[in-house]
């Protein structure tokens, strides 16, 4: 790089020698206090306001065939095509699905039922909006938020003698673990219509992967009991093989490496809270919420199905209003509906391809 920068320079400058005098080790930084290179340019020859060159001007110019310097010196952009429409999807090519609410255990009940049972044995009795605000949060961030909530952080200042720490999260959270997976068979039984919208999809040609705020052991477990079901996933991640969980985008980025998909855009997120919502937002990628059989509205089947249909309708209705306040692109009730959807993404996605001219391969390298 040092060559490179000389040589560059050799072209604006007349002098005797050059050489680099001193050098500052980092990503285009400039030294705090002086440039590297003093010098008075060439008369018409390339300069930045003060007349002199520095150590990033050079390497910034010689390295990089995107960006150039204008006349005074500022950055000139020389591709509109900025990210991410650098590269366009064309069509979707995978789908990335949450687990508990959305392809399994239908009301997300394993969770919420585990979170209130931990928080009774202290002697705290959680209400379904409580236990339900965070779901889709890692389990330890989950149980950290519930114990921030006032009521319950007054509660358990009033029971223990002080506020909730770290090391309270701690202790909740691993007694929370052999409570869930107590559980958590009982509650992993496939939602109706799942294994046969899986079909579909494949029959489309997309690859399906699968996210959590389960541990890896736990989904290996729901993992394990839904093959049997008939929904198996072409890949599965936690967040501890990411290290971190929603509403961080970590496990979608992995997903796409997994199912060795690109760009984002031609991946879409489907989950039933507004964490999945986040999730897939945050990653650059569709996101379609799941109102029906998962958290928002947190029955079991025969629950739900027990409600006379006005209060059906009246909480589907606010089920979906909740996860397009979330930012979903997207809200079907269950993801046997999803199938319009993927037509209606797929339709805008080869709409905007139409007016792109894809960058050569000799361009990407």
């Amino acid at each position: 790089m040092n060559r490179l920068i000389l040589d560059y320079a050799k072209t604006d400058l007349r002098v005797p020698t050059l050489e680099i005098a001193e050098q500052w080790h980092g990503v285009y930084a400039k030294h705090p206090e002086k440039p590297y290179l003093r010098f008075t340019p060439v008369k018409g020859g390339a300069r930045d306001r003060d007349n002199q060159w520095d150590w990033h001007d050079l390497g910034f110019r010689a390295g990089r065939t995107n960006v150039w310097r204008d006349g005074s010196g500022g950055l000139k952009l020389l591709s509109s095509a900025v990210p991410p429409q650098t590269i366009h999807a064309g069509r979707l090519k995978a789908l990335v699905l949450d687990w508990a609410g959305t392809t399994v255990d239908y009301g997300s009940l394993a969770p919420a039922r585990t979170l209130q049972q931990l928080f009774a044995k202290m002697q705290i009795t959680l209400t379904e909006s409580e236990t339900r605000r965070d779901m889709g949060l890692p389990k330890k961030d989950h149980i950290r938020g519930i114990l921030s909530m006032p009521r319950v952080r007054d509660s358990w200042q009033e029971l223990r003698g002080h506020t909730p720490s770290e090391a309270d999260v701690e202790e909740m959270y691993n007694e929370f673990i052999p409570l869930q997976f107590s559980c958590l068979a009982e509650y992993s039984t496939v939602i109706p219509g799942v294994a046969e919208a899986l079909q579909r999809f494949r029959q489309r040609g997309l690859k399906i992967g699968s996210t959590t705020g389960y541990t890896r052991a736990m989904l290996d477990l729901l993992v394990e009991q839904s093959a049997k079901n008939g929904y198996s996933p072409d890949c599965s991640l936690s967040p501890e093989e990411v290290g971190a969980g929603r509403p961080l985008p970590f496990m979608m980025y992995e997903s796409a490496v997994k199912l060795q998909v690109y760009p984002m855009a031609a991946l879409a997120k489907i989950g039933d809270t507004p964490i999945d919502i986040h999730e897939g937002l945050n990653a650059g990628a569709w996101s379609i919420g799941v109102a029906g059989t998962g958290n928002m509205i947190g029955l079991s089947l025969e629950d739900f199905h027990s409600l006379s249909e006005s209060e059906r309708e009246a909480r589907l209705a606010h089920a979906r209003v909740e996860l397009q306040k979330a930012g979903a692109h997207y809200v079907v009730d269950t993801l046997a509906d999803v199938d319009a959807v993927l037509d209606d993404i797929d339709y805008r996605l080869k709409s905007i391809g139409k007016s792109h001219k894809p960058l050569r391969k000799k361009h990407m390298q």
